[in-house]
């Protein structure tokens, strides 16, 4: 028998809503400095952070990635029964196995859909993103959830006081759909890796090539690791060019961009990247200050905080640009469609 298999429409993806979630317990620099030998101005100068916020022990990332999920959800009026797809970046996962896009999907109670992690660090929303608008514009699904969430106190030693007081815990969520009669939606993106730089930012044990043992737990490998000026230099020059070829491909000046919202891994990067673009300051979120690095999800968070803000409106065009361990590079540009 012939099947006859009906050919899927090639469509736009758009982001239909935002979800954000952060657990209440604050720490503050005044905290760090009774932990670690530090101050309030040294972090401030240096990172441009003032407070980050902390789950509480044994609270794992699924938790925090469903309570983003569930007011994405509410915010859109959309039933969990509806979700094709739940796409998870994250680099703390619950356990190794199973993913904790399976946790997700078991906490929202979302019976119709299957579902992944994606790992690539600072870089994992923007990858998933991408991946998600991908299912959704060739017809595969309708509604994708995509997720960015770490809680990186689980892997943040806080005797090391030139990484404890980068990170903090978080989780956002965004609803892709199929763009409507004159939307635009998600447009173009840039990603790329460059794995010479893999020792400069990593967690080194825990994988198979340092399993864990007595000798890996006492020598502090399972903790994350960085070389600060190493991965300042990346940042800073992938930043912008990642931006920048957006911009180029997409015919775009500087000047039509509504909103840059970048990874927040440290205010100096930021300011960096945006005075080599010729961006001024109302132009970049910043919100750094009171969440720290929450690495996947300092992203989502930052489109949590325009919509607070009112920062954006429908037909905006926003630039999204990511760098992170691997090392992984991601610039996304859309219109802003809700």
């Amino acid at each position: 028998m012939d099947l006859q298999l009906k050919p899927r429409v090639a469509r736009r993806a758009k982001i239909s809503s935002v979800g954000t979630y952060v657990p209440p317990k604050v720490l503050t620099n005044a905290d760090l400095e009774r932990m670690v030998d530090t101050n309030n101005n040294w972090i401030v100068e240096r990172t441009g952070i003032r407070e980050r916020h902390i789950a509480d022990p044994g609270t794992p990332t699924s938790v925090l990635a469903t309570a983003a999920a569930r007011e994405c959800l509410q915010r859109r009026g959309a039933d969990p029964s509806e979700i094709g797809c739940i796409v998870v970046g994250t680099v703390t996962p619950d356990m190794l196995f199973p993913a904790t896009a399976c946790l997700v999907q078991n906490n929202l109670g979302a019976h119709n859909t299957w579902g992944f992690d994606l790992s690539a660090a600072c870089s994992a929303f923007t990858y998933s993103l991408q991946v998600g608008a991908k299912l959704v514009e060739s017809g595969a699904h309708d509604k994708v959830l995509v997720i960015g969430a770490d809680t990186m106190s689980s892997i943040t030693d806080y005797t090391d006081r030139s990484t404890c007081i980068l990170f903090g815990d978080g989780a956002g969520c965004v609803l892709l759909e199929p763009c409507e009669d004159g939307e635009v939606g998600l447009v173009d993106f840039w990603h790329e890796i460059d794995g010479s730089g893999g020792d400069s930012l990593c967690m080194p044990a825990g994988g198979s090539l340092h399993p864990t043992s007595v000798q890996t737990v006492e020598s502090k490998m399972h903790y994350i690791k960085q070389d600060g000026s190493t991965v300042y230099k990346f940042a800073v020059r992938k930043m912008q060019e990642a931006t920048e070829r957006m911009l180029e491909r997409n015919g775009i000046g500087v000047g039509d961009v509504k909103l840059l919202v970048p990874h927040q891994a440290n205010l100096r990067i930021i300011e960096a990247t945006a005075e080599r673009l010729g961006m001024k300051p109302e132009q970049v979120l910043i919100n750094i200050d009171r969440y720290g690095n929450t690495v996947g999800a300092t992203i989502p968070l930052g489109m949590g905080t325009a919509v607070e803000e009112g920062r954006l409106q429908k037909g905006d065009l926003v630039l999204l640009a990511s760098v992170g361990a691997g090392f992984t590079v991601g610039a996304t540009l859309l219109r802003w469609e809700f």
